[in-house]
C-alpha cells in the first residue's frame, strides 16, 4: 500500500496551519507533519508502511 495521497495530506496539512495561526514560509513543515500522521495512522491500523511489501515473494 502507498502512503497517504496528496488528497489525504492536503486537507490535513491546511488544518495544521491554521490551527497555527496560518504563518508564512512553513508549508512544507506541516505538510510533512500531516504526511507522519496519517502515516502512523495507517500503521495503527496495521497497513503496512509503503515499501514494506516490495521485495516479497508472489
Amino acid at each position: 500500500m502507498p502512503g497517504p495521497t496528496e488528497e489525504e495530506i492536503r486537507p490535513r496539512a491546511y488544518q495544521l496551519w491554521q490551527e497555527a495561526g496560518e504563518p508564512e514560509g512553513q508549508a512544507d513543515t506541516f505538510w510533512h507533519q500531516a504526511e507522519n500522521e496519517l502515516l502512523r495512522r495507517d500503521s495503527e491500523l496495521g497497513e503496512p508502511p509503503p515499501g514494506l511489501t516490495d521485495n516479497l515473494p508472489v
